[in-house]
């Protein structure tokens, strides 16, 4: 098991704090879409296609800042 010194540390915290404010922008804009796409499905469900790809785009998020912390983790030198 490696001992991290300060600066390792605080690298991984920052990476830490990526993945859980992507997270949470991902679990917040899937809620206001998926609400709006339900809604809108229940009036109309030929529209389907288009709130499933809705549904989709904010995984994004998720991934972009799933890269970023990957990228920060990288600058740590073991």
């Amino acid at each position: 098991m490696a001992i991290f010194d300060g600066e390792a540390a605080t690298i991984a915290m920052a990476a830490a704090a990526v993945i859980g404010l992507a997270a949470l922008a991902t679990a917040w804009a899937e809620k206001e879409i998926g609400s709006a796409a339900v809604g809108a499905m229940a009036e109309n469900d030929k529209i389907f296609g288009k709130a499933l790809i809705l549904m989709v785009i904010p995984e994004t998020i998720i991934i972009f800042g799933f890269l970023i912390a990957l990228m920060i983790v990288g600058k740590i030198v073991v």
